[in-house]
């Protein structure tokens, strides 16, 4: 490396993932205030085009550098001194602001707890230095909100970063971070992901702790993991944040076995299902349809048998039971915020998409909400069926390539809206509600050079199985050298 222990040049730091800045944090090569001045720099001078970090908390990130030095290196943890980003999306770091991307929470209180995933992060020794931009409480495709403006994508910055975690996603295509924090309540991880060119995990539901002060994001179709640019970083990371939370009434059998150590094995031939038709009805367009069957013609070459597959599953019964879960969770969400402000909420503290939603949700009755529960059940059975035949599924990620920047927009008239979205949510939805882990790989471009990912879901608890299959895709079909034109 062109750098010395105090300093590291912008293109070695653009060169390192988060496995390799441990590695040579430990080595001594470099130290974590190197690592953190450049992560610093490389927002400094990419995020004013994107948009993707909207908080800094550079305060904070010295804090934990120095009680690190005090601690001495051999008390560094397995994600020493690596700059991490979280979602500012109900996600905690004690004595700063959390805003769901909406004026309603602009001005509520710092936070006097860290989550448990945070902990666990800093526990690993994280370096937390800002906050990467979401739409308003996650309810959109794209990122953008009247609070942080419009997150654009490194790729094209007229065009969408994708959401809810786009400004994380952004933030890792244009290299201010290797991995950041993100969400994925209906294809939020893997939608930015696809969008940035990217790598995305949703785990399976309650992989990975959401508490200390709630334990189920929408009924456990919320999921909290990260977006990566390598498959091992994504792997490291489940590694060190997953498992039972005290308090949590909801439980996964402990994990065999390393995460890490699955995406350098090789799967066995694998049985791999291909879903076309979209949930929605909406055709693929034809630079997807292309990098899917790319895709295929690849896993045929590594061995695998590939056979095409329609879903025995009802997309109105998804849709409905996703969107009331959702509708359910923003009023509850509303209502806290008007009963700390001792006021109803303004006109302009809400998105217009927000409060047609809002006002739909508190009509509903208390049988359509345990329809809904019942719905993520029955559907979640349904789909572990299909795991019978199939060790895994492949389908793209999104109907429609990467679109333009207020397409999704919440400001929208909500069919608007609806037509925004539509190209967006086609297959994501499903593993939600069913509560499958399920991943976004870059495997393609569209003939303008925007990020193409193609999606790929298993059983209830096999992130390992993915990651085996991601690892190996990796190989076969590297993407780390293709890096966003900024």
């Amino acid at each position: 490396m062109s750098n010395t222990l105090n300093q590291l040049s912008p293109r070695d730091y653009l060169a390192l993932d988060a496995t390799a800045m441990v590695a040579a944090i430990k080595s001594g090569e470099i130290s974590g205030p190197a690592l953190l001045q450049a992560a610093q720099a490389r927002c400094d001078a990419v995020n004013p085009q994107i948009n993707a970090v909207v908080m800094r908390h550079d305060a904070h990130a010295q804090a934990v550098l120095k009680a690190q030095r005090e601690a001495g290196t051999d008390r560094l943890g397995a994600l020493a001194s690596v700059p991490m980003l979280l979602k500012d999306l109900n996600t905690y770091l004690k004595d700063t602001v959390t805003t769901n991307g909406s004026r309603l929470l602009a001005d509520t209180p710092p936070s006097r707890f860290d989550s448990t995933i945070v902990q666990r992060y800093q526990a690993a020794g994280m370096v937390i230095f800002g906050k990467t931009a979401s739409p308003e409480f996650g309810l959109t495709t794209t990122t953008e909100s009247s609070l942080w403006g419009k997150t654009c994508n490194p790729w094209n910055l007229a065009h969408s970063a994708g959401g809810s975690s786009g400004g994380a996603a952004a933030a890792v295509a244009a290299g201010i971070v290797p991995v950041a924090h993100a969400t994925d309540g209906g294809g939020s991880i893997r939608i930015p992901a696809s969008y940035c060119g990217v790598f995305g995990l949703k785990p399976t539901r309650y992989r990975n702790p959401q508490g200390p002060n709630t334990f189920e994001g929408w009924f456990g179709a919320s999921c909290g993991h990260v977006v990566s640019r390598s498959v091992r970083d994504s792997a490291l990371l489940l590694d060190i944040s997953h498992g039972h939370e005290k308090g949590s009434t909801y439980w996964l059998a402990p994990q065999i076995g390393s995460f890490s150590d699955a995406v350098q094995r090789a799967p066995k031939a694998l049985r791999i299902g291909v879903i076309e038709q979209a949930m929605t009805g909406l055709e693929m367009e034809a630079d997807i349809r292309t990098v899917l069957n790319t895709t295929v013609d690849v896993l045929l070459q590594l061995g695998h048998h590939v056979a095409p597959l329609s879903l025995p599953i009802d997309p109105q019964q998804v849709y409905s039971a996703h969107g009331a879960v959702g509708a359910a969770a923003l009023l509850a969400a509303v209502r806290d915020r008007e009963a700390a402000l001792g006021r109803a909420f303004e006109e302009d503290e809400l998105h217009r998409v927000s409060r047609y939603v809002l006002n739909n949700a508190t009509s509903a009755s208390a049988e359509n909400l345990y329809r809904a529960r019942r719905g993520f059940e029955l559907i979640g059975s349904r789909m572990e069926q299909v795991f019978d035949d199939f060790d895994v599924l492949l389908s793209p990620v999104t109907s429609s390539v990467t679109p333009l920047l207020s397409r999704a927009s919440l400001d929208n008239d909500y069919e608007d809206y609806i037509q925004g979205v539509i190209g967006s949510i086609g297959y994501t939805v499903l593993a939600n509600v069913s509560g499958q882990p399920s991943m976004s790989v870059p495997l393609g471009t569209s003939r303008e050079g925007l990020p193409i990912g193609m999606m790929f879901s298993a059983a209830l608890c096999r992130e390992d199985l993915l990651f085996q299959l991601a690892g190996q895709l990796e190989q076969a079909c590297p993407w780390a050298d293709r890096r966003a034109p900024l």
